[in-house]
């Protein structure tokens, strides 16, 4: 079949792949992405589809067409020893229309030497903002589906570690942290974004506009690339690269080494706190989501908490 090609990123920049097709096996993938990115078939780890999700690359005799692999789509590409590959307990339907492969097709690459700017993507003020923000990251589009798929994701982890995720880390015991975070109504914060990390085989830098600085995580695991997002006090948001040509597409994921990209992002964080583009903890309205009353700022919801025993919180648009 003329005309498949698939988009690879790997820590060097973008490639175009067009010697497979959708009959080709998932050998002749491996074979193909390691003769142009230089990575051994094994070490091979393949992030694919939206929300992006590692492709089992032992199954050497499926086709690309059964992995639901298709002409356009985008394959982010780390080097990792294949048995740190990291996987779910209970492995989620690629099959369901919920969690279907969803095409990331980009016109033009863009070059690690491209000039740009780093822009901020507003995602929707859902409570799901975390999980919007690093499936357009991971996947270029903004889709509040996504966090169905990864709040399952951290809920396995979680689960499957109890002595890790006590309830000390947790704040409350595992079975019921389990079944409070794939409500669509509860935020995701420090815990949500290492695991994530982890299982993203990536590093997620947070720019913290209170305080001016970036919160790494996955930094200690020397992963080869990067996304960003922003952190106003409540909500988070996606950065991007913003090329000034024209005919530029935009770039959400960065080689963990490119210090530029982290220089400006350091740049961003200081600005927007100059500039008071963060959220007043103390003055921000939620409303308690058990209950349905009304609270102002972190120490009303704070007081509330330990007097109801609610933990469950929304935010209320201003």
């Amino acid at each position: 079949m003329a005309g498949f090609a698939l988009r690879v990123k790997t820590k060097n920049g973008q490639i175009v792949l067009n010697t497979v097709q959708p009959s080709s096996t998932i050998y002749t993938l491996k074979e193909e992405l390691s003769n142009i990115t230089k990575i051994s078939p094994n070490n091979l780890h393949v992030l694919y589809g939206f929300p992006p999700k590692p492709l089992d690359l032992s199954i050497e005799d499926k086709t690309l067409e059964s992995r639901n692999i298709h002409s356009g789509d985008t394959l982010i590409i780390e080097e990792k020893p294949s048995q740190s590959i990291p996987t779910t307990a209970n492995p989620i339907d690629e099959n369901q229309p919920s969690n279907e492969v969803r095409r990331h097709i980009t016109e033009n690459s863009v070059g690690l030497e491209s000039p740009g700017i780093l822009l901020k993507k507003v995602v929707p003020a859902d409570n799901s903002c975390l999980f919007t923000s690093i499936g357009f990251v991971l996947g270029g589009k903004v889709d509040v589906t996504c966090g169905t798929y990864m709040r399952q994701i951290i809920a396995e982890a979680v689960a499957g570690d109890a002595d890790c995720y006590n309830e000390a880390i947790l704040g409350r015991p595992n079975d019921d942290y389990c079944k409070w975070i794939q409500r669509p109504e509860s935020w995701g914060g420090a815990i949500e974004l290492a695991i994530l990390s982890k299982f993203y085989g990536m590093e997620i830098a947070v720019v913290d506009t209170i305080n001016a600085i970036i919160n790494k995580f996955g930094e200690d695991q020397m992963y080869d690339h990067r996304v960003f997002l922003i952190f106003d006090g409540i909500h988070y948001d996606p950065l991007y690269l913003e090329p000034f040509q024209d005919n530029g597409s935009i770039q959400t994921v960065f080689p963990r080494t490119d210090d530029k990209i982290l220089r400006e992002a350091e740049t961003l964080a200081m600005e927007a706190q100059t500039s008071r583009q963060f959220t007043d903890v103390n003055k921000f309205s939620l409303r308690c989501l058990d209950c349905g009353v009304y609270l102002k700022g972190q120490t009303e919801a704070v007081g509330h908490a330990k007097d109801t025993g609610h933990s469950n919180f929304g935010e209320v648009n201003s």
